[in-house]
């Protein structure tokens, strides 16, 4: 990931419904979750959410897929991993072991 497309990522995630609509997208992984169920989740109208959704898409951290009669909405991990890599890549200067607690707190969730 480079520093646009970590932008793009953060811009992204930077408005409360996208953030959490991606987060309840993460704990459904790997099913995903139906539109349906994340507009309800929001309480917002499907056209308004269906834009954090794109906003979402645009910055390669949801996909959909068809299921059926359904638009089901998957949270892209490989997009959320290149976001963390590439925020966490330069930590402490190449001391990785100043950045265990943070890698022991994901373990434990």
């Amino acid at each position: 990931m480079d520093a646009t497309a970590a932008l793009a990522a953060l811009a992204a995630l930077s408005h409360p419904t996208r953030l959490d609509a991606f987060r309840l997208l993460v704990r459904h992984e790997p099913n995903g979750l139906p539109t349906g169920a994340l507009v309800a989740a929001s309480g917002l109208s499907q056209s308004t959410f269906s834009t954090h959704l794109a906003v979402l898409a645009q910055a390669g951290l949801v996909t959909a897929e068809r299921r059926g009669r359904q638009q089901i909405q998957r949270a892209r991990i490989d997009g959320l991993r290149a976001l963390m890599i590439f925020l966490a890549r330069d930590c402490c200067d190449g001391r990785a072991e100043l950045c265990a607690p943070l890698l022991a707190e994901l373990a434990c969730c």
